[in-house]
């Protein structure tokens, strides 16, 4: 039996995915001054305004701050090596970081329903100028934000998180626009309230698609946009000396980091290295793995698995 397990580029890869971190970090703490910032600006400017909208949103980057500092020490914890605990090293707190940045807005989504529930029933004076003003610097600064944090990979959860609790800020500063200016011009007061209402919902939405991909990463899913099937027929195909393809698992450690494990079955051992090489090849071009784990069967699969014996090279097994 013979294992060989490839690190195609991993030198390389290293490299680059401490660069990115880096850079990931820096662009966390830019967000956390300005939403700090911000947040406190919101918070005397709706005690001020009597305006729930600027509340709300206070309350929303209070959690964002904590939510972004969290993101930023996960990032900082990707860059620890790996050691006898961890073999895989630290990379998956960034995951950790978005699924628990996703539970918390559910929490914020409910404080603001309860509150703006109440004001509907309880109607309270606001000072509409102040209200705008403070609004419409926080939008600024939330776009600024959320600049700052653009273009960052599908597969990153971590700085999705961000972007998204920033997003939701940034939701919120639009909806207190919007709310001041009902109330000023048309002294519909019940617009600060509805509106709350309206922004959770729209973070509502956002909050589960975060929580459905940062789940189905920990639950070593397989990447989503890529099909197993798929995978197995272009190993398949990649090399003749390649008789037979099984016990293929493809899953997502973090950011972009692809995995996979595989059973090989060759028509003549000797051609193992030329069929290794066409395995790593196809993985690492066509589907962005970089880290396999390759098994070439001597024969019969050794681990006795029903349906993992010779057999045809059309038949398709997946464990």
């Amino acid at each position: 039996m013979n294992h060989a397990h490839s690190h195609a580029c991993d030198q390389h890869d290293g490299h680059s995915h401490e660069a990115g971190t880096v850079g990931r970090e820096r662009k966390l703490l830019i967000a956390v001054v300005l939403t700090a910032s911000m947040m406190l600006v919101e918070v005397a400017g709706g005690w001020w305004s009597g305006s729930l909208a600027l509340i709300a949103d206070a309350g929303h980057m209070l959690v964002d701050c904590a939510a972004l500092i969290l993101a930023l020490l996960a990032a900082r914890m990707a860059l620890r090596p790996a050691d006898a605990r961890r073999t895989y090293g630290y990379g998956r707190m960034e995951v950790l970081a978005g699924f628990v940045n996703a539970l918390t807005q559910f929490v914020l989504v409910g404080f603001i329903a309860y509150e703006a529930i109440e004001r509907l029933f309880k109607p309270v004076e606001i000072l509409s100028g102040v209200m705008l003003g403070v609004a419409t610097v926080g939008l600024l600064v939330n776009l600024v934000v959320l600049r700052s944090l653009h273009g960052h990979s599908h597969d990153d959860v971590n700085i999705g998180a961000a972007s998204l609790h920033v997003l939701g800020d940034l939701l919120g500063s639009v909806g207190a626009i919007a709310a001041a200016l009902l109330v000023r011009w048309m002294g519909w007061n019940w617009a600060d309230p509805v509106l709350s209402l309206l922004v959770s919902l729209l973070i509502l939405r956002s909050a589960w698609s975060l929580l459905r991909r940062s789940t189905h990463i920990l639950l070593e899913g397989v990447p989503e946009g890529m099909d197993t099937q798929e995978v197995e027929t272009a190993l398949r195909g990649s090399d003749t000396a390649i008789r037979d393809v099984h016990h293929l698992h493809i899953w997502q450690l973090a950011s972009g980091s692809r995995m996979a494990t595989l059973h090989l079955e060759l028509h003549e051992q000797s051609e193992g290295a030329r069929a290794l090489a066409a395995v790593n090849r196809t993985l690492m071009e066509r589907f962005g793995i970089r880290h396999a784990t390759v098994q070439i069967d001597p024969g019969d699969c050794p681990d006795g698995t029903p349906g993992c014996s010779a057999h045809p090279p059309s038949a398709s097994h997946r464990h």
